[in-house]
């Protein structure tokens, strides 16, 4: 019961569409409108400004960071649970019609419970992967490549990290199977990438 009850809450916190919110609250823009359209914290730097950006992606990343510490509380050994629910209900909201973003910030506030609250292992699953992020955009250009490209990291960190060091195998598991559902998410980026007409960021490099 306990379980479920985590699930669906961290579900529901996933929900809230931050991007949303403050583009109506404080810009009377509905994102879903512009831009690309997805609710995440790029569109809304496309469409907003890039301090919205960051500040969505920080309360993106908390959702699912706060949906595990609760689970942490409340019901332990239900971390990865919340984590992965809070990650679908912000690509599935139930408060903006089911259609939200690709949980990518999610996907570091997953990271980031893993390490505070499972393993520790603060510099392998959250420093590594959030490093790895800005170096494959640096790169690329591309938000979408180096989303997926810094998830794989963190998924191969954990498989590592499970052989080397004995963490719980459903970690790197969870993490596998969260790396294919973003990945997923950015199949038409993939296409644009492959056709070579992905966007490209102009303010790093």
């Amino acid at each position: 019961m306990q379980t479920i009850l985590v699930i669906v809450i961290s579900y529901l916190f996933g929900s809230v569409p931050w991007a949303l919110i403050i583009g109506k609250l404080f810009f009377h823009k509905d994102i879903r409108l512009e831009g690309s359209g997805n609710l995440g914290a790029s569109n809304a730097g496309r469409v907003l400004g890039k301090p919205v950006a960051v500040i969505v992606t920080v309360l993106d990343a908390l959702k699912a960071f706060f949906s595990m510490l609760l689970a942490h509380y409340l019901a332990p050994g239900t971390e990865i649970y919340a984590g992965l629910a809070c990650c679908i209900g912000h690509c599935f909201p139930i408060f903006a019609q089911f259609k939200g973003g690709k949980a990518v910030a999610t996907s570091y506030g997953f990271l980031l419970g893993i390490a505070a609250l499972l393993t520790g292992e603060y510099l392998v699953q959250f420093v590594l992967p959030v490093v790895s992020f800005f170096a494959i955009l640096y790169l690329t250009k591309m938000v979408s490549v180096s989303s997926i490209g810094s998830l794989l990291i963190a998924v191969i960190a954990s498989f590592v990290l499970h052989f080397t060091k004995g963490i719980d195998i459903s970690i790197p598991l969870a993490l596998l199977v969260l790396w294919g559902f973003v990945t997923y998410r950015h199949k038409s980026n993939l296409e644009r990438v492959k056709n070579g007409t992905e966007s490209k960021i102009k303010w790093m490099g």
